[in-house]
């Protein structure tokens, strides 16, 4: 089964001062060498979207090159808002829980 992870993860694994202390980050290592880590478009840009330097920037996006997106539909995003209007919250959360729900399919 593959694993979506989360902006947060992420980010915090990506840090040098705590990568490798982190079991996060050990375990995000693990599903990367086991070729299991899909992203979605809206996680790649939160990610993306946090590099100021443009030679870091470059790097980041070839290394998550690397990870195939997983593909959304108009559907997967209208039931992402709806779901954000009945509950609130972060609408980014939403969305990852419809493409979880999509991996289970």
């Amino acid at each position: 089964m593959n694993a979506l992870v989360d902006t947060s993860v992420w980010s915090l694994a990506l840090r040098r001062a705590s990568r490798s202390k982190q079991p996060y980050a050990e375990e995000l290592a693990e599903l990367i060498r086991e070729g299991r880590v899909v992203i979605i478009g809206p996680i790649r840009q939160e990610l993306l979207s946090g590099v100021r330097d443009v030679k870091q920037f470059a790097t980041l996006r070839e290394q998550l090159r690397a990870f195939p997106d997983l593909a959304l539909e108009t559907e997967d995003f209208e039931q992402a808002a709806e779901f954000y209007n009945q509950f609130g919250g972060a609408l980014i959360w939403f969305l990852v829980t419809q493409a979880v729900s999509l991996q289970a399919r």
